[in-house]
C-alpha cells in the first residue's frame, strides 16, 4: 500500500511539472541533437502624459485702461491611441485662485484659458482645479519633436490692473496638470 501511494506522488508530482514546463512556451522543442521551441514575448506600457514648453509670463508697464493678455504655445503629449488627454490648473491664491499679490496689498485675480492646438489668442477659460476633459494632442513623441501642441492664454482684466499699485510688481504660480484620457 506505501509502494501504490508514493507511486501516485511520484507521477502527480511528475505531470505537475510537465504542466508547469508548457506553461512557460508556446511550442516546446523536442529531446534530439538540437531542440527548437517558440515564446511569445509581449509589452505594454501605462497611460503617460508630458506638459513642456512653459514660459513664466510678465506684464510690464501695461497701460491699466487695457486688458493685457499673453499667449504661448506649448506642448502636451499623450501616448493613448487617440492622444487624449484632460488638463487642470490652480492657482497659489486662497482656494487656488488664479490671483496676483504683492505682500498685504489687495491681490489681484487673473484669467486663464487653454486650446488644444497652438497659435491661439483665445481658448477655453479653466477654472481652478476643474478639469478641461476631452483634449487631444498631435504630438507624435513627449519632445514635441514636430512643434508644439497647444495654447495657453493669461490674461488680466484692465478693472483687475487698476487696483495695483504703481510701481510695484504683483506675481502668482500657476500650477497645470495634464492626465491622459
Amino acid at each position: 500500500m506505501t509502494r501504490k501511494f508514493l507511486t501516485v506522488i511520484g507521477v502527480a508530482s511528475l505531470s505537475s511539472f510537465a504542466l508547469a514546463a508548457q506553461a512557460s512556451a508556446q511550442t516546446q522543442g523536442s529531446f534530439g541533437s538540437t531542440s527548437t521551441g517558440d515564446l511569445t514575448v509581449s509589452a505594454s506600457v501605462p497611460a503617460k502624459v508630458r506638459i513642456s514648453g512653459l514660459e513664466d509670463v510678465t506684464f510690464t508697464d501695461v497701460d491699466p485702461a487695457s486688458d493685457a493678455s499673453s499667449n504661448q504655445n506649448i506642448c502636451i503629449y499623450s501616448n493613448t491611441a487617440s492622444g487624449g488627454y484632460e488638463i487642470k490648473a490652480t492657482g497659489d491664491g486662497a482656494a487656488n485662485a488664479f490671483t496676483l499679490a504683492n505682500g498685504a496689498l489687495t491681490p489681484v485675480a487673473y484669467t486663464v484659458a487653454f486650446d488644444d492646438s497652438p497659435g491661439q489668442s483665445t481658448g477655453s477659460p479653466l477654472t481652478t482645479n476643474v478639469a478641461l476633459t476631452g483634449q487631444n494632442s498631435t504630438a507624435s513623441n513627449q519632445n514635441c519633436t514636430g512643434g508644439e501642441t497647444a495654447s495657453l492664454i493669461i490674461g488680466v482684466a484692465s478693472s483687475e490692473l487698476q487696483k495695483m499699485q504703481a510701481g510695484l510688481a504683483y506675481s502668482g504660480t500657476l500650477t497645470l496638470v495634464v492626465a491622459p484620457e
